[in-house]
């Protein structure tokens, strides 16, 4: 191939892995712009907590149920119509918010929503690495998950003022609009990618690639680096507020932590495609840099441990996510990419669940510190596993 049609391709690949960074976007924003604010929506509700508990444990709780549903019906069907479909869907349950006019239907929309994003999350990581050239994945999964830092940096932020313009409506017409803006950004940028031939596989054979360590490696491993986010952005404006700072301290720290991870992601996929990083050594190393930080929200005082804590845990996670991304799709069969990015987004899932359980229920045991202490124990557990991988694939040796 000359070196004209070769830079073509590569700037149509780029071209067409944009709307998929926006619809990961779509997906961050519009569950972190709803979840910040749910708070105050109970509040003027007169709702008690266990109704705050399940209208934020609904969105995520569709995604770990239906998200496999989805990526197997993306290897089915193809990745594309599954990504508009789920996009569609999303736009519809945010608009039926907006019509109803019932600020009670909160949940029922935010279970479609969350449904919504079950199919279309799984069917753009899924596109994301076919419509990528192999050397250039770690960079496109860079992207995507920079875009997705983006998104939950922005949403609170966002959401928050949308909230206070025209409250809820305003920002469930926003997600609609913004929902349906990219769905048809992506029907016209976004290449059919047909279902590839698929030998017969049975449940056995499901199970073993499952549980073979060239899955759950990488899986911990995102699983492992989305605990750490979820409890940097919970329990680090905690640990703040308890060392007399103020909530713009607190929110800069988060807002720091996110920004860091949106800026190292890009940097390690490419790094990853030019073989400086391998993905072993790298998943270890964003582990290892998160339970740095966990230690160091646990040690150091004031404001210099939140600031220090939130940098070294959002630039592990900006290490680690790439990686463990791109080494799913270099070693799964391209006919079953759909189920192996929806299995391994459950796992995600469960790590943004289990990470702040653990840490709660060891403050509450204990104290906060000693939660950061047992979590970063647990980075610790996670990063040595990681780092014994021995599996084939570019850059998929330790």
């Amino acid at each position: 191939m000359s070196t004209e049609s070769s830079e073509h391709t590569t700037a149509g690949s780029a071209a067409a892995l944009r709307p998929l960074y926006a619809a990961g976007f779509v997906t961050a924003f519009g569950a972190h712009s709803i979840a910040a604010s749910l708070g105050a929506y109970t509040h003027g509700e007169h709702a008690s907590l266990l109704t705050l508990g399940l209208l934020l444990a609904v969105y995520d709780g569709a995604e770990v149920i239906l998200k496999p549903v989805f990526g197997s019906l993306a290897d089915r069907i193809g990745p594309r119509p599954v990504l508009l479909g789920g996009l569609l869907a999303f736009t519809v349950a945010s608009a039926a918010f907006v019509l109803a006019g019932n600020p009670a239907a909160v949940g029922l929309a935010r279970l479609g929503q969350g449904a919504a994003a079950a199919a279309f999350s799984p069917a753009a990581g899924v596109l994301v690495a076919r419509l990528s050239p192999a050397k250039r994945q770690g960079r496109a999964f860079g992207g995507y998950g920079a875009w997705k830092s983006v998104g939950y940096t922005a949403g609170p932020l966002l959401g928050g003022i949308l909230i206070t313009l025209g409250g809820f409506p305003l920002l469930f017409g926003t997600l609609a609009v913004l929902a349906l803006a990219v769905t048809g950004w992506a029907a016209v940028v976004v290449p059919a990618a047909p279902p590839l031939p698929r030998t017969r596989q049975t449940v056995l054979d499901l199970a073993r690639r499952l549980t073979a360590p060239a899955f759950l490696r990488p899986t911990a491993t995102l699983a492992a680096t989305t605990a750490a986010l979820a409890v940097g952005v919970g329990f680090l404006p905690v640990t703040g507020a308890a060392a007399g700072l103020t909530p713009l301290v607190t929110g800069a720290a988060v807002s720091l932590l996110a920004l860091c991870s949106a800026l190292v992601q890009p940097w390690s996929g490419r790094a990853r495609d030019a073989g400086r990083l391998r993905d072993g050594i790298g998943m270890a190393g964003g582990l290892a840099l998160a339970a740095a930080g966990m230690a160091l929200a646990a040690v150091v005082p004031g404001a210099a441990g939140v600031l220090v804590a939130a940098v070294a845990i959002g630039a592990g996670v900006g290490l680690a996510t790439p990686l463990g991304f791109a080494h799913l799709a270099a070693v799964t069969p391209q006919e079953r990419l759909g189920q192996t990015m929806g299995a391994a987004e459950v796992g995600r899932e469960l790590g943004d669940a289990g990470g702040p359980l653990l840490v709660g229920a060891i403050a509450t045991a204990a104290t906060l510190g000693t939660g950061f202490l047992g979590l970063a124990a647990l980075l610790v557990v996670a990063a040595l596993a990681v780092l014994g991988a021995r599996t084939a694939g570019n850059g998929a040796r330790a």
